[in-house]
């Protein structure tokens, strides 16, 4: 609201995306409609149309410029060609704009019954979003052997390992859990549980542990309740 009384809108790009995407979209506009939200919808375009169209990342540079212009925007699924064609649109979006932290709450909802009901969930699962394989460098050896690198870097673990301390602080949550498969893949995985362990000590009002990701896997469907922040390289 400025100073005569007038409610600015802000302005939103709008990405309706790919298969299920435009429902979706359409389906969330109709909420913030009833909510009275104060939205200026500026729609552009990405994913499957723009890969038909050769554009070769998937997102158009006045897509680009429009996020960066507006600085918000409310994306649904993109599609991404499968097996071959170009990079995954969406991981053009987390690298371009340095997304590195895909924040995914968890949440009982009222009035949805499911096997879990009653038991209390409410997590957050925070994942490093544009390292690790996701930096998408691959290459074939010969004609018959594909090779992908997992490249990870010790700021890159810092800023995931301080995010989700950071989100499970403000929060007031009471533990972070560190899932890495170490126990294998040492120098990889081994960077991100030792970050862990280094930026820890600075946040001791909050509960930490590790866990390797298959336990973790085994006990989110078994108790998930034990979780509350979990960070995953």
């Amino acid at each position: 609201m400025d100073q005569s009384g007038t409610i600015t809108k802000t302005k939103v790009t709008g990405l309706p995306g790919d298969g299920i995407g435009p429902e979706v979209f359409h389906a969330t506009q109709r909420i913030f409609e009833a909510a009275a939200a104060p939205i200026e919808w500026e729609m552009a375009e990405a994913g499957a149309e723009m890969f038909k169209k050769g554009v070769g990342t998937g997102v158009p540079r006045e897509t680009l410029d429009s996020i960066a212009r507006n600085g918000l925007a409310l994306k649904s699924p993109l599609e991404t060609p499968v097996g071959f064609g170009g990079k995954s649109a969406n991981v053009t979006l987390r690298k371009y704009f340095e997304l590195y932290a895909n924040i995914r709450p968890v949440r009982e909802l009222p009035g949805v019954i499911t096997p879990f009901s009653g038991r209390g969930i409410d997590m957050v699962i925070v994942r490093e979003n544009v390292e690790d394989v996701y930096a998408g460098i691959e290459h074939m050896q010969t004609p018959s052997v594909a090779q992908c690198l997992k490249l990870m870097t010790a700021p890159g673990c810092e800023r995931i390992v301080r995010a989700a301390f950071g989100l499970a602080e403000a929060e007031t949550r009471k533990k972070v859990t560190c899932a890495t498969k170490a126990n294998i893949m040492k120098l990889t995985e081994g960077m991100m549980k030792r970050m862990f362990e280094k930026v820890g000590p600075e946040y001791p009002d909050l509960a930490q542990d590790h866990i390797i990701i298959d336990n973790c896997a085994h006990q989110l469907v078994i108790a998930p309740e034990q979780f509350d922040v979990i960070v995953i390289g």
